[in-house]
């Protein structure tokens, strides 16, 4: 492991958008996750610090976007992000959003 041996170093928020939101209902959860995480290493984190079964596991890397300073008229860029798509059993869910 890549000095990601505790899963809150893995998983670092959830994702809160309507797209999201609309995938809670087929039991689909959408990650923020550290960029050298493995899909092994975010099943196990999910499925430790949530106590759920994970049935698939999807990733993607979001390159940040350029932004423009409005004060000094300078380019800087946001943080690139990597995503984590998590599929759960059909018995389990999560309970972030307090639904």
């Amino acid at each position: 492991m890549s000095g990601l041996s505790n899963p809150r170093d893995v998983i670092l928020r959830p994702i809160v958008s309507e797209k999201s939101y609309a995938s809670l209902d087929a039991n689909v959860y959408t990650f923020e996750v550290a960029g050298g995480a493995n899909k092994i290493q975010i099943r196990q984190a999910v499925e430790e610090i949530f106590g759920v079964t994970v049935l698939n596991v999807n990733t993607l890397n979001r390159a940040g976007k350029r932004k423009r300073n409005r004060r000094t008229g300078s380019w800087g860029k946001r943080t690139d992000q990597k995503r984590a798509i998590v599929s759960l059993a059909a018995g389990d869910s999560i309970e972030i959003f307090g639904s």
